[in-house]
């Protein structure tokens, strides 16, 4: 299998990945402890963790708390999707640029090698 190929079926491997991503989610997840100040007791108990989901919506910050174990795992699940899917993106990018490098090399070799020819014919 020659570079090119290689790369193409890497792209295409990347794409399918992309495509198997059925949820995500950009933020992050928090945790918050709130203090109590109990009957008798100086100093205040941290009462927690309470887990938020955090993210940025244009200027703004969005939270919402977790209540459920459930959401937690979905959301903790959706954000690694979200990392992962940025990661591939990455890769695609890269891997495309080193095609369109090797395709161009390939290329001015093909126009060297028919110019070499055409002058040694001669």
């Amino acid at each position: 299998m020659n570079p090119i190929q290689h790369i193409e079926s890497r792209r295409l491997a990347i794409l399918e990945n992309i495509k198997a991503i059925r949820s995500m989610r950009r933020g992050a997840i928090t945790e918050q402890f709130f203090p109590v100040l109990r009957k008798g007791q100086e100093q205040a108990a941290r009462r927690g963790p309470y887990y938020v989901f955090t993210r940025h919506q244009g200027s703004k910050t969005v939270s919402r708390r977790l209540t459920t174990p459930q959401a937690l795992q979905q959301t903790r699940e959706d954000i690694d999707a979200f990392k992962r899917f940025q990661a591939l993106c990455r890769e695609y990018e890269q891997i495309t640029e080193k095609l369109g490098a090797l395709k161009r090399t390939t290329e001015q070799e093909k126009k060297r090698l028919k110019s070499g020819l055409n002058k040694t014919g001669k």
